[in-house]
């Protein structure tokens, strides 16, 4: 026969055995909202759906680049 802590341990177990679930349902949670947050801030720094000769404009207009070093690579573009 079981006695009254047998019993009650039996349900307790029970219980404590779905915590460790939602304590990684928790962490899963949490890491995503962490990742996605980190992705919304560096897609920032990533030049959109520019094309090879975009970049090479704006490199030139920032002064990066002289007039000759632009046609050159232009033509090595195209």
């Amino acid at each position: 026969m079981m006695n009254g802590y047998e019993s009650h341990g039996w349900f307790m177990g029970l219980g404590m055995g779905w915590w460790w679930i939602i304590g990684i349902i928790v962490f899963i949670v949490v890491t995503w909202l962490i990742i996605k947050n980190v992705n919304i801030k560096n897609r920032s720094y990533f030049p959109g759906n520019k094309s090879s000769l975009d970049i090479l404009k704006d490199r030139y207009a920032k002064g990066e680049i002289d007039k000759e070093e632009f046609e050159e690579r232009k033509k090595g573009l195209q």
